[in-house]
């Protein structure tokens, strides 16, 4: 079940949304967990089992943590629950990949698993993990509640693709919370604006994006649309994803931290990643960096900080070669930056350092959509002139596309908000917006109904 589709917006939402505020006060994280497992079972009934397995260690060990705090127990059973997260995320996600790398290297047949990646288990397995390490830290309380630990593990608005909450943001909110109707509304309203930016944009530059892959006339202009498209649409795609998680949050009284910060103004791959995903970069900052010493260490071990947490964010994203390497370019390009590259960046006038940052993320996007290395490679040398200059095909995608590129990329300035911040002030807008977030309801609903393209991107993650 995806947030865009007609099942969870006109069936899905308003059940749960009525059962939440019929039962008693009490009940209500009861009642959210149950709908939250409806959820995930709906899309992967079997791999519900995951979601009781590491909600219910993780509540078993963070007691026993918090029990035993200050003897070696504790810090054993902390590398217990980790193991156990990372062995469920290890199995399923990357078995394949080492399987079929160790193949490919020692020339064997080692038969794959052909295990069905679970949805939205590298979301899950890092909130948990977070859970315990916060606990053995001594930054929150063990949750002695299972209900309302499961009720974390498994809360639907953002179980699947984020944004990456952890205990310590809901902590609060989970035992005592206020669910206020203007909360709902200003929910409803963050909501619409995510399924807009979702359904009326990504979709279309996803659309596009899949033409290219299947064209067999793939010219320089056409390869060049690709790129500056799926730039556009993974940003619509995820951001809009996270605006729907923080809307639904909010309707049930919860504050998701944000994820995005409009990075496609920053003037270096340092800032892109400050304003990109902020939740799973606060995240390895936090629980990989920062513990392995951070910046506060000699030069070599530093570097090798930063080479590690961008492995394995490489490797987070996907297990695949082009991911891998993805991480690492950008790791790369971040110790080059902080050695030097950062300094000339600063010095240069901003619109080249932007030009710089829109070039080094595009070609890095190619990278990461790509079926593998050697594809994406190929797809970067037609954009620099190993193919037909243009054709009659790229032509008309040209002609389709170019209006939705060019407000996929004013929609990703923040020209509209403050736009929409001075609307705000006008007396005669609060009678507007309630019409527009209707239009913008209908006319999704409409594009839902009409069009077959509606995945999201980071489902497979």
């Amino acid at each position: 079940m995806v947030f865009s589709g007609a099942t969870f917006l006109y069936a899905f939402l308003p059940l749960t949304l009525l059962l939440y505020f019929v039962v008693p006060k009490k009940l209500r994280n009861a009642a959210l967990m149950v709908m939250s497992f409806l959820f995930y079972a709906f899309g992967e009934p079997v791999y519900v089992v995951l979601l009781l397995i590491s909600s219910l260690s993780d509540w078993l060990h963070s007691l026993f943590i918090e029990s035993h705090r200050g003897k070696k127990s504790a810090k054993v059973a902390l590398i217990s629950s980790i193991m156990v997260n990372l062995g469920l995320l290890g199995f399923f996600k990357y078995a394949d990949f080492l399987i079929g790398t160790v193949n490919s290297i020692f020339g064997l047949a080692i038969p794959l698993t052909g295990i069905a990646l679970p949805i939205g288990i590298s979301f899950y397995t890092f909130q948990t993990m977070s859970y315990t390490i916060d606990v053995y830290r001594g930054n929150v309380k063990a949750q002695k509640n299972l209900v309302s630990l499961m009720t974390f593990v498994s809360l639907f608005p953002q179980l699947i693709a984020g944004p990456i909450v952890r205990y310590i943001d809901v902590e609060k909110e989970l035992t005592d919370r206020k669910s206020r109707w203007e909360d709902v509304g200003l929910g409803i309203r963050r909501f619409v604006l995510g399924l807009g930016k979702k359904v009326l944009i990504a979709n279309l530059l996803g659309e596009m994006c899949d033409a290219f892959q299947k064209s067999s006339e793939q010219t320089v202009l056409y390869a060049w649309l690709y790129a500056l498209g799926f730039a556009l649409h993974i940003y619509f795609d995820f951001s809009g994803y996270s605006d729907m998680a923080i809307g639904l949050g909010r309707m049930f009284g919860f504050r998701f931290p944000e994820n995005f910060d409009h990075p496609y103004i920053s003037k270096s791959a340092t800032e892109f990643w400050r304003r990109w995903h902020m939740t799973l970069g606060g995240w390895f900052r936090d629980y990989v960096y920062i513990p392995l010493g951070g910046n506060r260490c000699s030069k070599a071990k530093w570097l090798r900080n930063i080479f590690v947490v961008w492995l394995l964010t490489g490797l987070w994203h996907g297990a695949a070669w082009n991911f891998v390497l993805w991480g690492l370019f950008f790791g790369v390009l971040l110790m080059l930056e902080k050695l030097f590259l950062g300094k000339l960046l600063e010095k240069l006038p901003s619109v080249i350092s932007r030009i710089y940052l829109l070039l080094v993320v595009v070609l890095s996007f190619v990278l990461f959509n790509a079926a593998g290395v050697k594809d994406a490679f190929v797809t970067m040398g037609k954009m620099f002139g190993g193919a037909e200059l243009s054709n009659s095909a790229s032509l008309l995608a040209l002609r389709n596309y170019a209006p939705i590129l060019l407000i996929g990329a004013i929609g990703a300035t923040p020209l509209p908000k403050l736009l929409g911040e001075k609307l705000g002030k006008a007396k005669i807008f609060t009678v507007l917006e309630p019409v527009l977030l209707a239009a913008v309801l209908i006319l999704c609903t409409s594009c839902l109904i009409d069009g077959s393209f509606n995945p999201f991107i980071y489902f497979r993650f």
